[in-house]
């Protein structure tokens, strides 16, 4: 390996509202999975976070979710597969639309919180999201956690799929993140976070909570923008990273 993308989650702020320091977050990361109307965003949301990514050249996925403002798409709605690809087509559509009116193209889809999770355990699910993504643009991109339905889905469907692991989020035996309400979910120390990346990138084994490891594909790396500490934890993994010989890259050209 001789680069490695860094990711994290962005254009999350509503109207007035704003979470995270996105414009600092555009000079770290290489990737931003921009919130298309589910979670959180909205059309101005959305356009300035696309023109500030277009001007630090970062390239851009949709980051679709249960929609579930009240609950930042942390939590499962009910919703058939169906009813699942319609509103992700919906959401990633909206982003395209909204990046060709700030002059940058969207290259890839990453489902967020509670929808991603789900679309890694239960196929029906990950087959929706799939069937959404190749509807609206076969020649987007899926970006999936490593080992998942989703990556499965995406690559029967034709997809180009790449692999995510989480800097700032532990892992369980069985390569699942865990949840947020358990003991260990989330990692706020960067030094911490760094160490177990150098360590996983060396092995292709990533630590687990109960103490062994599991192994993981990697194309890009993901830092929470909502973590509090966003920004010295994507500095630091930056910085690791980049000592150890990597280059930060996106993995797919913008």
């Amino acid at each position: 390996m001789i680069s490695i993308d860094l990711n994290a989650d962005l254009g999350e702020g509503y109207g007035p509202w704003s979470m995270g320091d996105d414009a600092a977050m555009l000079g770290l990361v290489t990737s931003a999975n921009v919130a298309c109307g589910g979670h959180a965003s909205d059309p101005e949301t959305m356009f300035r976070t696309m023109v500030l990514a277009r001007e630090r050249g970062v390239v851009v996925g949709a980051h679709p979710s249960y929609p579930d403002l009240l609950g930042f798409g942390r939590r499962r709605l009910p919703a058939t597969p169906a009813e699942i690809e319609r509103f992700v087509a919906a959401q990633v559509g909206a982003l395209i639309a909204v990046g060709a009116l700030a002059g940058h193209p969207v290259r890839y889809v990453k489902p967020h919180g509670a929808l991603a999770n789900v679309a890694a355990a239960e196929r029906e699910v990950a087959d929706a999201i799939a069937r959404a993504v190749r509807a609206v643009d076969p020649a987007l991109a899926v970006l999936a956690i490593s080992g998942t339905e989703l990556q499965a889905a995406a690559s029967t469907a034709g997809l180009w799929v790449f692999s995510e692991v989480f800097a700032d989020r532990g892992y369980t035996a069985a390569g699942d993140l865990v949840p947020r309400s358990a003991p260990g979910a989330l990692i706020h120390d960067a030094d911490v976070a760094a160490g177990r990346l150098v360590s996983f990138l060396d092995s292709g084994e990533m630590p687990t909570v109960e103490g062994g490891s599991v192994r993981l594909a990697v194309d890009s790396i993901c830092v929470h923008g909502d973590n509090p500490a966003a920004m010295a934890m994507a500095g630091r993994v930056r910085e690791v990273l980049s000592k150890r010989g990597l280059t930060i890259a996106p993995f797919i050209a913008s």
